[in-house]
């Protein structure tokens, strides 16, 4: 059963400075202390086990993000941390449109690579097909009559192409438009710059690709014939985990500080391709692994919460789950710090909500100049870009922070842990174990 917290009526000081920096020094909790991640070579062999494909990215297709969370389970009962639920799993449920099978597109005699030269979108569904493709007729957005001859020609059964500019302008137009889109067997939508993967909740009845517009036959070999094969399965109530764990604090353990990381991503895409997501956000994951380390080991004067989500690509399900069941008391948390894409830095960090929480931003700036962590410390405003969001919406201070630099894949096949850098990761891990150490006395 899950372990069960005392519970405090009333919510204790934040601070008591003097009182405690004796120890906090004592410690090597003040600035100056070693704050250094304990092994690179331990952080890269980390992001390198996420990012494989024993792993199949992280997602629902092959149990990968069962992989992964116990693999944080086992890191966190071998650094003794606490479980905040049994076995450190927080279960919950999500609807989800997966691609467990074939997945494949020739177009005339070229066979197109999933992955590199087209990807399903996330809510198509499932069919074989094989016929000539059909251009869109781009006149429908300035020729009343040509928009009219579209709505009367039958698109059953035909494979429809279409430029992404299009696709996007076809929302200016009536709803009646939008329909007949769908009323095709397939729609496929040419890309121009690159491919980028996401995740549903739903499945279209309509077979759903992207291909890079580079990869296309030009526009006079479009009536070459097309066939595809793609294998769609909706999950309507696939069950995956929250890994939830904590140090209890030594002086103050009804006040906490949590760091948070999602180690999901976005799975296979049929049989050959898979994400490996190492940036995004194996690295988030290594660093949280790395401050749980730190903290094992140098108890703290608050308790720290360590929450590895699941399902933030699917939209932040994980995070939200654990806002409407919370392990820990909502009011208890001074502030949680989100660990997101941390594998580049050259550029420095941004801190979203930085704008919104004023007082913290200028502690981090200061702490950035006295340890000369990284090149730039830059506030952003609020924004739902990851798991940070459901708790500053339930009023809990909170700052998402991510190293900016390059390589810059992002959501697509690239993002490789032999590409990924890292330049930051040691800088950001020292701001951050030192803005969590300073949280625990007056700012």
């Amino acid at each position: 059963m899950p372990l069960l917290l005392p519970l405090w009526p009333v919510p204790m000081p934040r601070c008591h400075c003097l009182r405690y920096l004796g120890a906090a020094l004592l410690l090597g909790l003040a600035p100056g202390g070693s704050t250094s991640a304990q092994d690179m070579q331990r952080v890269r062999k980390t992001v390198a086990y996420l990012a494989s494909p024993k792993l199949h990215g992280r997602g629902y297709v092959q149990h990968g993000d069962r992989k992964a969370a116990d693999y944080i389970r086992r890191r966190f009962s071998a650094l003794k941390l606490e479980p905040l639920a049994a076995n450190y799993l927080q279960p919950f449920q999500l609807p989800v449109n997966t691609f467990p099978g074939k997945l494949q597109l020739r177009v005339g005699k070229q066979a197109l690579r999933v992955g590199e030269d087209f990807i399903a979108e996330p809510h198509s569904g499932s069919g074989t097909l094989r016929g000539p493709a059909v251009l869109l007729d781009t006149l429908i957005f300035t020729d009343e009559q040509a928009g009219y001859r579209f709505l009367a020609d039958s698109l059953r059964g035909r494979i429809l192409v279409l430029r992404q500019r299009d696709a996007e302008r076809i929302r200016t137009l009536p709803a009646a438009f939008e329909r007949h889109l769908a009323s095709a067997a397939a729609r496929i939508v040419l890309v121009p710059d690159k491919l980028t993967a996401s995740v549903s909740g739903q499945q279209a009845s309509q077979v759903r690709l992207q291909v890079l517009a580079s990869r296309w036959p030009k526009p006079a070999a479009l009536g070459t014939a097309v066939s595809l094969d793609v294998v769609a399965k909706l999950e309507p109530a696939y069950t995956t985990h929250n890994v939830v764990g904590m140090v209890r604090g030594s002086v103050q353990p009804d006040s906490f500080l949590v760091v948070s990381a999602h180690y999901d991503h976005l799975g296979r895409m049929g049989k050959r391709a898979y994400f490996p997501g190492a940036n995004d956000n194996a690295s988030g994951t290594a660093m949280l692994l790395e401050l749980a380390a730190y903290y094992a080991e140098h108890r703290p004067r608050y308790s720290i919460a360590f929450l590895a989500f699941g399902a933030e690509e699917a939209g932040l399900v994980g995070s939200r789950h654990f806002v409407q069941q919370p392990l820990v008391p909502l009011g208890n948390i001074r502030f949680l710090l989100n660990l997101d894409l941390e594998g580049t830095g050259q550029a420095g960090t941004t801190v979203v909500n930085g704008r919104l929480h004023e007082r913290e931003y200028q502690l981090l700036l200061r702490l950035n100049q006295q340890g000369s962590h990284l090149p730039d410390v830059a506030p952003r405003g609020r924004a739902a870009n990851s798991d940070h969001y459901p708790f500053s919406e339930a009023g809990v201070p909170a700052f998402f922070v991510y190293l900016r630099g390059t390589p810059t894949h992002y959501h697509d096949v690239h993002d490789r842990a032999a590409t990924l850098p890292l330049t930051g990761f040691q800088g950001m891990f020292k701001l951050a174990a030192a803005f969590l150490n300073r949280l625990q006395r007056c700012l």
